[in-house]
């Protein structure tokens, strides 16, 4: 098939997050699929931004990377969540909007794909499909507008809630199919009007591949500071990610102080919107003999990162939100080290608790921090050696993007014609049939 697949985030190993759109449709062009990634230039999740053509038409540039037809359309950058991401939003839309005969003409998409954070590309991704004759998948990251007004208190009545929330219902009433992230989503679509017969459950998932041989070596810097804390006859709890607030690491810092004589050191790597904040309080209150941030690290070398330290730590904050479920990539990266998780999480599903891969405390709470790291380091090496292979176990099961791209497109794909029938694109819906709302 050929499939369009609309990513405003979308990255590469190279070029840092998102990786989801990269893994999927990679697998898919592995199976014979022709697939189109159209994403903006610029994105504050991306480690790197593409290199953009100068001559570029208003198509976009091209870059080819594994198989994938990337087009990138030249937006501007943005810091943080005010107007300025507004504009980067409103560009690439509206850039997408005027391609739309071209796009079709050329690519002749069979599925369309509405994938990002917000859901106003849905309206891009169905004026492409119906243009097209294609089926209209619409793929669920977070809930907007919930997801702003839950965790960054916004009005459900601002004009860009407004907007989400009106853009989210055409989705759940339009789309051929809808894929979420997000486990414990049924009641919560319903509610704005899905079909749940359309709904498939597609969680974040890692690559296996990438977990063979042997792991890119870690920066000497970072190598150092843990074998520092080892020779000392210290643990090393150590954190891979990004460093904004929705990941509770102020709750780490105060369990740090609570074990300040404990033989626990705690390594941070990664970047982020509170990353200055962090640093400085790192200083500012003493902490820097026993916690260390250490710059950020490619993703080849985050086997080797999790493989030298005896916990992996992942925080949330206690909002309502969650209760729809977590689907966080780096939790994944965790338990395919085999490396035992402190999981402070309050929410519709737990993975850690499910592949008994670590032990799970309650959010949001430096006490409940620091018992659970006392608690998974008097267990004996052997007992936190086989949470770890819980982990890994329940990943490759559960979240190997070949099954996930699988599950993906298996319900993107119509069901085999019976004996007699033709499924000729392009012809008119049979009588029977009823023909997409207009």
């Amino acid at each position: 098939m050929n499939i369009l697949y609309l990513n405003h985030y979308a990255g590469s190993p190279e070029l840092g997050m998102e990786y989801r759109p990269y893994y999927l449709a990679r697998e898919w062009v592995r199976a014979g699929h022709a697939v189109t990634m159209l994403a903006a230039s610029f994105s504050h999740v991306r480690a790197k931004q593409p290199k953009l053509d100068p001559n570029a038409g208003a198509d976009g540039t091209r870059e080819t990377i594994d198989g994938i037809a990337y087009r990138w359309f030249d937006t501007p950058a943005y810091q943080g969540n005010g107007m300025g991401r507004m504009r980067n939003i409103a560009s690439f839309l509206a850039q997408v909007w005027q391609q739309a005969d071209a796009l079709v003409a050329e690519l002749k998409p069979q599925v369309v794909i509405a994938s990002s954070t917000y859901p106003m590309d849905i309206w891009i991704a169905q004026r492409l499909a119906r243009k097209a004759g294609a089926k209209l998948v619409f793929e669920v990251h977070d809930l907007w507008p919930l997801s702003p007004i839950e965790l960054s208190g916004m009005s459900p009545w601002h004009p860009f809630a407004l907007i989400c929330s009106s853009a989210e219902r055409a989705a759940y009433r339009d789309a051929d199919v809808v894929v979420s992230m997000l486990p414990k989503v049924h009641e919560h679509m319903a509610s704005r009007g899905l079909d749940l017969k359309k709904l498939v459950i597609v969680p974040n998932g890692i690559s296996p591949e990438e977990w063979d041989g042997r792991p890119e070596p870690l920066k000497p810097e970072v190598a150092a500071c843990i074998g520092t804390a080892h020779k000392a006859g210290r643990h090393v709890i150590g954190y891979a990610g990004s460093m904004g607030r929705p990941n509770a690491l102020d709750t780490l810092l105060d369990g740090a102080k609570l074990l300040a004589d404990s033989p626990v050191e705690f390594v941070l790597v990664g970047d982020g919107h509170e990353r200055e904040r962090l640093v400085r309080r790192i200083e500012q209150e003493g902490l820097s003999a026993r916690v260390h941030w250490c710059g950020t690290i490619p993703k080849a070398q985050i086997p080797s990162f999790l493989g030298a330290i005896e916990v992996a730590y992942i925080g949330w904050q206690r909002v309502p939100i969650y209760r729809f479920g977590i689907a966080p990539n780096k939790l994944m990266d965790y338990m395919m080290a085999g490396c035992p998780v402190l999981h402070a999480v309050e929410a519709g599903n737990d993975p850690v608790a499910e592949a008994g891969a670590g032990i799970t405390v309650p959010p949001e709470s430096p006490e409940a921090v620091a018992e659970g790291i006392k608690r998974l380091l008097c267990l004996p090496a052997a007992t936190r050696k086989a949470m770890g292979r819980q982990g890994r176990a329940f990943v490759l099961a559960e979240h190997a993007y070949p099954v996930l791209a699988k599950r993906f497109l298996a319900a993107c794909t119509p069901p085999a014609p019976k004996p007699g029938q033709a499924t000729i694109q392009g012809l008119p819906p049979r009588p029977s049939q009823s023909p997409r709302r207009p």
